[in-house]
């Protein structure tokens, strides 16, 4: 999850009018189209949380502790739902960190020393 935020935001960051968004185009309502789609593309849309949700995961993974089943199977929803809106993209990516969890927790479900 992480590794996909940073690549996201590779990707787009170059594309960035960071100029005109701190200068108040954003606010003002004086962005054009591009600008606002690459807005919501980086610091507007899922990057961010997509990172703290990796280092969260990551996080508890290292402590241990089990994901919910119900995360691995709505990030894998979400982006089967991004790929059905616009095709093939980098939403394909979220398959392997969803099933990955899926994974996990269906392993945890199986392993008796894991109840604790």
């Amino acid at each position: 999850m992480i590794l996909i935020a940073v690549a996201h935001t590779a990707v787009f960051a170059r594309l960035a009018p960071w100029s005109s968004w701190l200068a108040g185009d954003l606010r003002n309502r004086t962005a054009d189209s591009d600008s606002m789609a690459t807005f919501w593309a980086l610091p507007g849309g899922f990057v961010v949380v997509l990172a703290l949700l990796g280092l969260l995961l990551g996080r508890a993974g290292r402590q241990g502790q089990h994901v919910p089943g119900y995360v691995g199977w709505v990030f894998l929803a979400w982006g089967a739902l991004g790929v059905s809106l616009i095709g093939p993209s980098g939403f394909l990516t979220t398959a392997i960190p969803a099933g990955l969890l899926i994974a996990a927790n269906l392993t945890a479900r199986r392993d008796p020393r894991s109840r604790t």
